[in-house]
C-alpha cells in the first residue's frame, strides 16, 4: 500500500478529484520538466543533434518496462486514433470477414474499424452489455464466443473506458490465436494502473495515450507493434525514423531502410522536446511506485468509495468484474440531470459515461476526499 502522494500534486485541500479517466493531474516534478524543456527551447543552439534520440529513447525503454516489452516494440505516436489507424493499416481484413468490438467502446477504437469494413467488405460484431444493473458482467464468455475462424481482428480495451469493467486479456488473447484473430487493445484507460504483460497477452498492437493513467502531457502516446508487424507500412514517411537519421549532415543521402523494430511508425517530430520530458519523469515515478502497488492502493480506495456509496441507492460491478482502479457507481433509474455540474459546484469532480457515474482515483486522493464525495453525493441526490 502506497501513503497518499498528494504533497506531489498542486491539488488544493479542499478539492475532492475522483478523475483520472478524463485526465490526470501533472505533478509538480512533471511540471517543472516541461518548463525546463521549455526554457531549453529558448536557447535553441544548447540542443544538439543527439537530443533528437535520447530522451525519445529512454520513453521507450521505460514505457517497455510497464508492459514486459523491448524498447524496439515501442512506436511513439500523438493519439489512440494515431494508434489504431496503424494497425488497421497493417491487419489484413478479406471480405466477409468479422471484427470484434464492444458496445460502447470508446470511438477511437470503433471509427476505424468501422471504414476498414467498409473498405473491405467485412462486418463489425458488437458485444453487447450484459444487464442492465449488471455493468459489465460476463464481457469475457462473451467476448470469447464471438471469436471463430471468420474473425479478422478483436479490438478492446483492457477495461471499459465508462464504468471499469475488466476483460480477461490473457484468455482472449489465447483464443484469438487459436483463430488466426488479430488483437488490438486501447489500454489508455488502464496502463500504469493495472498490470499489463505483453508476453502473456500477446497483443498484436496494444495503443495507450498518455494524459490520463500514465500521468504524462496530452498529445503523446505510445504504441507496441507486435514483432510480425514491424516490417509494416507507418502512417507517414518522417526523416528520422529511416536508418541513420542520426547523421544530419547526410540527411540527403536518401534511405529506403528504416530504423529498427517498431520506430518506423514513429509519428514525425517524435523527439517532441517539450512533452517528452514530462512523459519520462512520469514514467520513471510511476514505475517507482510500481503499478502492482498502485493497484492495491487504489483498490482499497475504490472498495471503501463504493460500500459507503451502497445506501445512497448506487451500486457497483462485483470486484472481479471490474478493474480495481476504476469505479463505474450505477443509478437506480436515469443519471440525474447535471450531476458532474452540481459535484463541480461543491469542489467535487468525476464524470458520467454512459449509464455509470465514473469514480477513479489516484494516489493523490484522502480520506477526506472520500467524505466529501459521500457527502455531497448525500446532499444532490
Amino acid at each position: 500500500m502506497i501513503p497518499c502522494q498528494r504533497h506531489l500534486f498542486d491539488i488544493p485541500d479542499d478539492i475532492a478529484y475522483f478523475n483520472c479517466a478524463y485526465m490526470s493531474p501533472l505533478m509538480h516534478k512533471v511540471v517543472a520538466a516541461g518548463r525546463e524543456a521549455v526554457a531549453l527551447k529558448a536557447q535553441p543552439w544548447q540542443i544538439s543533434p543527439p537530443d533528437f534520440f535520447t530522451t525519445p529513447e529512454r520513453a521507450r525503454t521505460l514505457f517497455g518496462q510497464l508492459i514486459h516489452a523491448q524498447a524496439d516494440d515501442i512506436a511513439i505516436i500523438p493519439s489512440c486514433s494515431y494508434g489504431t489507424a496503424t494497425a488497421a493499416q497493417n491487419i489484413p481484413v478479406a471480405k466477409g470477414q468479422t471484427m470484434v468490438v464492444l458496445q460502447d467502446q470508446f470511438p477511437s477504437n470503433v471509427y476505424p474499424w468501422r471504414e476498414l469494413a467498409t473498405d473491405r467488405g467485412a462486418e463489425i460484431v458488437t458485444i453487447p452489455r450484459s444487464m442492465p444493473r449488471g455493468g459489465n458482467d460476463g464481457w469475457t464468455p462473451r467476448i470469447l464466443n464471438a471469436i471463430d475462424q471468420n474473425t479478422a481482428l478483436v479490438a478492446l480495451p483492457h477495461c471499459h473506458w465508462t464504468d471499469g469493467g475488466l476483460i480477461d486479456l490473457v484468455a482472449v488473447g489465447q483464443r484469438c490465436r487459436e483463430n488466426g484473430a488479430a488483437l488490438v487493445l486501447d489500454i489508455t484507460q488502464s496502463i500504469g494502473a493495472l498490470p499489463f504483460d505483453v508476453e502473456a497477452i500477446q497483443p498484436d498492437f496494444a495503443i495507450a495515450a498518455g494524459y490520463k493513467w500514465m500521468m504524462g502531457p496530452y498529445t503523446l502516446g505510445f504504441l507496441y507493434v507486435a514483432p510480425k508487424y514491424q516490417n509494416g507500412r507507418p502512417l507517414e514517411h518522417n526523416w528520422i525514423a529511416r536508418k541513420d537519421s542520426e547523421n544530419f549532415a547526410g540527411l540527403v543521402d536518401y534511405k529506403s531502410e528504416f530504423q529498427p523494430g517498431a520506430r518506423r511508425f514513429d509519428m514525425g517530430e517524435s523527439a517532441n522536446f517539450t512533452a517528452m520530458p514530462m512523459a519520462v519523469t512520469a514514467l520513471e515515478q510511476l514505475l517507482e511506485w510500481g503499478v502492482e502497488n498502485i493497484q492495491e492502493t487504489l483498490a482499497a480506495m475504490t472498495a471503501t468509495i463504493a460500500e459507503r456509496a451502497a445506501p445512497l441507492g448506487l451500486w457497483a460491478s462485483a470486484p472481479s468484474l471490474r478493474a480495481d482502479h476504476f469505479l463505474g457507481l450505477g443509478f437506480p433509474g436515469d443519471v440525474p440531470d447535471g450531476l458532474p455540474e452540481r459535484l463541480g459546484a461543491n469542489n467535487v469532480y468525476v464524470s458520467v459515461r454512459g449509464q455509470s457515474m465514473r469514480v477513479t482515483p489516484h494516489l493523490f486522493n484522502n480520506e477526506a476526499d472520500i467524505d466529501r464525495l459521500i457527502n455531497v453525493l448525500s446532499d444532490v441526490l
